[in-house]
């Protein structure tokens, strides 16, 4: 039996191994570069088997395309140098690899070419890492290159990279500020804060400030996210300025509490106001007067010379109030040609008759306008803390009373309150008779307001609001009639027929062939605070068979202060399937809280902000911040009032999604309103 040498053993353990690497291995002679040995993964690479492989020159094997590639490598390791290069290459199949190629000279002990070994190693996976990596830092220098926030990148703190939108916020150079602390940029107040939010390694967004290359402060938001690049761990951060929306902010708080005609306090501001006024009287001993002002004329300057008179009017009127008093009293603007004043810390009544008698002549001098004398007489009544009332609802009503006792007795004067002059109780007594039976006699109604849709006019909902048909006054607008009816536990009657109504005719339309559209009803607090609006609700949808989808609900935002009571009925009224619309947004409650709060659809821009949009900077910073509010939380975004095409084309431009006003159509009734979505 024949026995293998030793040469046919090293040579079958090199075979063995070679066919083992992962590498492509060959090995040709010089003269006419001829393949001499090739493992099998060269052999199979190329398409051949590791026996048809030797024998076949350079470019049999790699073919004419790659031949055109490696010629000139090939002439260099013949001369005797050593190659290194990378490449394509198609397998058979056709899939395409990158492979690093080493073209290594052999060379005998004087220096002649014996031959060249071939060692190839596929580098595709590495290869297409790289590129991956290079991608993604292109797309991230074009993403930081073209967005408005400022990008940085730092390492323990130290800036490594900035965009130009970053040098635009901070007006610094490149220069000044790659290589420098991150707190350099930043106040010191603010040092620890960053200081502990990068050592933590957070990623959610905070509010802060930065400091401008000129000093002053920029309000800004700030997130970082930890970054692996090239083996390093960064921090990237986006800077986002928001001094404009820290002003809008601020402009919705001020509005929420003050008058935007006259910029006095409102009503709402007052009584918080009054409440502490009335707690440092009781602690010191002192007394509190409240005025309760009425024009007694404007009505007739309204009808007369027009509302941009009586605007002017009542501002001349709220500053010359403000002269006559004290830095420590107060004065508001309760609605209409009504204001209400607080004299804190007197010693003696006689000292607010003296205040009432100032306010009584600053307001009856005349005022000019447009080259005409206007007068303003005023009747005041006046309640005494603690004499008329030990809290601000019974000394406003107590002022009340005797501000409409001052009108009774010849007007232009001024009356303290005295026990009886409640008695105007009769009057008030036979107007809630007069609206007790106009409910049994049906003289409510429902006009429909159109609600379209902002980008392309298409009727997208509708609103239902309520009239009286006085059978003396005719037509009566809602402001004349329906806070009374709070006051006088009537809103309830009022509110079911609307609700009831509201759905009926919507059902009524649907079945009549037109398209289903949400119809919006307006409640009351009242309503809500009542416990039962879930149950009253279900039932006018179950009576008049609307499906819950096409009822939404209009509310206040000073209805969402009573959390308890609200609370519970609107997850009650989500659950039905009922729709929520937060109305007059942005002029009530202070707090932005609720809207993560409560399942809220809809924000309803009030008509104040769209009315000077083509004038004032303010009111198109808060219609814009409203709207993009709306976005961020993924609410419908509606504007009311919209009368004029440069609203509607400012609302289209920022996005606002739906308007209601004389643009889209006035309230109408049913019949009216059916030709008109008909069309």
């Amino acid at each position: 039996m024949p026995t293998q040498s030793n040469d046919q053993a090293g040579e079958g353990l090199l075979r063995v191994l070679a066919d083992n690497v992962p590498a492509m291995i060959a090995y040709y002679e010089p003269k006419n570069l001829r393949c001499v040995f090739a493992n099998r993964v060269y052999a199979e690479s190329n398409g051949c088997s590791v026996d048809s492989i030797v024998g076949k020159t350079v470019r049999e094997v790699v073919g004419e395309e790659a031949w055109r590639l490696i010629e000139p490598q090939v002439e260099r390791v013949l001369k005797g140098e050593k190659v290194e290069y990378i490449r394509p290459m198609t397998l058979p199949g056709g899939e395409q690899r990158y492979i690093e190629v080493n073209l290594i000279p052999h060379l005998d002990s004087e220096a002649q070419m014996l031959g060249a070994f071939v060692l190839i190693t596929d580098i595709t996976r590495h290869q297409l890492a790289e590129r991956a990596i290079r991608e993604s830092e292109e797309r991230m220098r074009k993403f930081a290159a073209a967005t408005s926030e400022g990008i940085f990148f730092h390492k323990d703190r130290v800036l490594t990279d900035v965009n130009e939108a970053l040098l635009a916020i901070m007006g610094y150079k490149r220069e000044e500020m790659i290589g420098h602390d991150t707190l350099e940029f930043v106040p010191p107040e603010w040092h620890q804060t960053m200081t502990d939010y990068i050592r933590a390694q957070r990623e959610d967004p905070y509010e802060a400030e930065a400091l401008h290359k000129s000093g002053h402060k920029i309000a800004v938001e700030l997130v970082g996210k930890t970054m692996h690049m090239k083996g390093e761990t960064l921090r990237m951060g986006a800077l986002r300025d928001i001094t404009a929306r820290r002003h809008a902010e601020a402009r919705i708080q001020y509005l929420a509490h003050h008058d935007m005609l006259t910029g006095l306090p409102n009503r709402a501001y007052l009584t918080e106001r009054l409440a502490s006024i009335l707690a440092l009287a009781r602690r010191h001993g002192t007394l509190v007067a409240i005025m309760f002002i009425d024009l007694d004329n404007f009505k007739t300057v309204n009808d007369s010379l027009g509302h941009h008179v009586g605007d002017a009017l009542l501002k001349q009127v709220a500053t010359r109030i403000r002269e006559v008093l004290r830095e420590a009293d107060m004065v508001s603007r309760l609605g209409g040609d009504e204001f209400l004043v607080i004299l804190a810390d007197f010693s003696a009544p006689d000292d607010a008759a003296n205040v009432a008698s100032k306010l009584l002549q600053v307001i009856a001098t005349p005022v000019e306008f447009e080259g005409r004398q206007v007068c303003a007489n005023a009747s005041i009544g006046i309640s005494v803390f603690p004499r008329d009332g030990d809290n601000a609802d019974d000394l406003i009503r107590h002022a009340d009373a005797a501000m409409y006792s001052a009108k009774e007795h010849g007007r232009g004067h001024s009356r303290f309150y005295a026990p009886g002059l409640s008695d105007t109780a009769a009057e008030t007594q036979a107007r809630e008779s007069r609206l007790r039976e106009a409910l049994r006699r049906g003289e409510f109604v429902l006009f429909y307001q159109p609600q379209l849709r902002v980008s392309d006019l298409r009727l997208v909902g509708i609103e239902a609001l309520v009239r009286w048909r006085h059978p003396d006054r005719g037509l009566t607008d809602p402001s004349e009639f329906i806070e009374f009816a709070e006051t006088r536990g009537l809103i309830d009657e009022i509110g079911q027929y609307v609700l009831r109504e509201a759905c009926r005719q919507n059902k009524a339309w649907q079945d009549a062939g037109l398209a289903a559209l949400p119809i919006s009803v307006n409640v009351s607090a009242v309503q809500f605070r009542r416990g039962d609006l879930v149950a009253e609700v279900k039932r006018a949808l179950d009576d008049t068979g609307l499906e819950s989808r096409y009822l939404e609900l209009e509310l206040t935002e000073g209805i969402l202060m009573d959390q308890d009571t609200v609370g519970s009925a609107l997850a009650g009224l989500r659950a039905l399937g009922v729709k929520i619309t937060i109305d007059d947004f942005g002029t009530g409650y202070s707090s932005l809280s609720y809207l993560k709060r409560y399942p809220i659809d809809k924000l309803k821009i009030d008509r104040s902000f769209i009315d000077d949009l083509g004038t004032d900077e303010d009111e198109r910073a808060i219609a814009i911040a409203i709207i993009n509010l709306a976005k961020t939380l993924k609410l419908t975004a509606l504007a009311e009032g919209v009368e004029r095409q440069e609203q509607l084309d400012f609302l289209r431009a920022h996005g606002c999604d739906e308007f209601q006003g004389y643009l889209a159509g006035n309230p109408v009734p049913a019949e009216v309103f059916t030709a008109f979505s008909r069309g």
